[in-house]
């Protein structure tokens, strides 16, 4: 037997509001494309010349940050979280990033690049999420790392 065909979704960035408390400029997601429920997805970031990080990380040569590549893997799994519990039940009122694990910067990351986050759902217990993550330039890996997330509905 095989299995019906996923719908796969999207979310733009006036749903990525409503889902994540994230405002600028630390909203580091501009896109989820590729939903499957809370199983996996990928996050859009275009990085721009014109973000602050820019004025100090560094000057003459621009590189965003490795730890804002790892948020943003954390926002775009937080974001299906979220989302995969408001269909279910109402929004929770926080969600939290909790862990980082096994996480390697293989390239920089330069304004004008549109990094990717290939979120896969690693494990799911109460409410409590684990993702490995991939950021990918132009099919590149350029980090990766596993994250998890904590939804809290009080």
């Amino acid at each position: 037997m095989s299995e019906a065909p996923t719908t796969l979704q999207t979310a733009d960035i006036l749903e990525i509001l409503e889902l994540l408390p994230h405002r600028y400029p630390f909203l580091l997601v501009d896109k989820i494309i590729e939903i499957d429920g809370d199983n996996s997805c990928i996050g859009i970031k275009n990085v721009t010349f014109n973000e602050p990080q820019f004025t100090g990380h560094f000057p003459s040569r621009p590189i965003f940050p490795g730890v804002f590549l790892i948020e943003a893997m954390a926002q775009t799994a937080g974001a299906i979280c979220v989302k995969a519990k408001m269909a279910e039940q109402e929004k929770p009122k926080q969600v939290f990033f909790m862990t980082i694990d096994k996480v390697k910067f293989r390239k920089p990351v330069e304004p004008g690049d549109r990094v990717e986050f290939h979120m896969k759902k690693l494990n799911n217990r109460r409410n409590m999420w684990w993702y490995k993550g991939e950021a990918k330039v132009d099919g590149v890996l350029v980090c990766e790392g596993e994250v998890s997330a904590m939804l809290v509905s009080e």
